[in-house]
């Protein structure tokens, strides 16, 4: 699917990012962690193809991303930025139906998808609302309806790449979102997710990557890297790491 091997991002003197290397596999969730300014964000944009590594390379599927057509590169990738803005008083539904643009589906099945991405960011009671009067948190969700409506259904050799899709949300939001990202894995695509919240990581996702200055400290399981000695040093921040009593997966509580 989506791999990265070396990739290097510098910025005049500045390495931004060192050596990193990715792999997207087919159902799996990475979650990728690090404090502010670690380069999570530069990362995503490497992946995505908005930014051009210094060194090393981006494939999709073997074919660098470089030499991918842009309605064929976005019928397999689709990107959620942490700043998705619009401008535009574009209803809701309008907003969620740009994510049909590479596709030649058709007005009625395109309307159908629309619909379905909506629903699955719960979202469906926006619809018809003008979207620059949406809190932050509404206009969250229908961006995630936009992305998942570009590679909608979901399936083998499709990509999602979100950074902080939880930011701004509630917490029955955060979780729904995530659900709807696990759902979108299990039917065989792949999915890379910026996250903040380590409870969050260590529940909904498979593989996690932890940045710190540029360079991968770590990158494993959430049992593997949500060590709490590794957190500290990383954060700077004096955890406990427990078992949650329920699911298992590690659950991180600040001293």
């Amino acid at each position: 699917m989506l791999h990265a091997s070396g990739i290097s991002m510098h910025r005049g003197a500045r390495t931004v990012l060192a050596e990193v290397d990715v792999r997207l596999e087919p159902g799996q969730v990475l979650g990728v962690l690090g404090p502010n300014g670690a380069g999570k964000s530069t990362l995503l944009g490497a992946l995505s193809g908005d930014l051009s590594p210094s060194e090393g390379q981006v494939l999709l599927h073997g074919k660098p991303l470089g030499d991918w057509s842009g309605p064929e590169r976005a019928r397999a990738l689709a990107v959620m930025l942490q700043s998705s803005k619009l401008s535009f008083g574009f209803r809701v539904d309008e907003v969620v139906s740009l994510g049909r643009l590479p596709h030649a589906s058709g007005l009625e099945a395109d309307r159908d998808i629309v619909a379905a991405a909506l629903d699955v960011a719960d979202a469906s009671h926006l619809a018809q609302r003008n979207y620059m009067t949406l809190s932050g948190g509404e206009q969250q969700r229908v961006h995630l309806a936009r992305v998942m409506a570009q590679l909608w259904p979901g399936g083998s050799g499709q990509t999602l790449l979100l950074d902080e899709p939880t930011a701004m949300l509630d917490p029955l939001h955060q979780h729904s979102i995530l659900l709807a990202v696990r759902r979108f894995v299990e039917q065989g695509g792949a999915a890379l997710v910026i996250l903040h919240d380590l409870n969050l990581a260590a529940r909904y996702c498979d593989q996690l990557l932890l940045l710190a200055d540029g360079h991968v400290r770590m990158s494993g399981t959430p049992d593997q890297v949500l060590r709490a000695e590794l957190l500290q040093s990383v954060f700077g921040l004096e955890v406990l790491v427990q078992q949650h009593p329920e699911r298992g997966h590690p659950l991180v509580i600040p001293r």
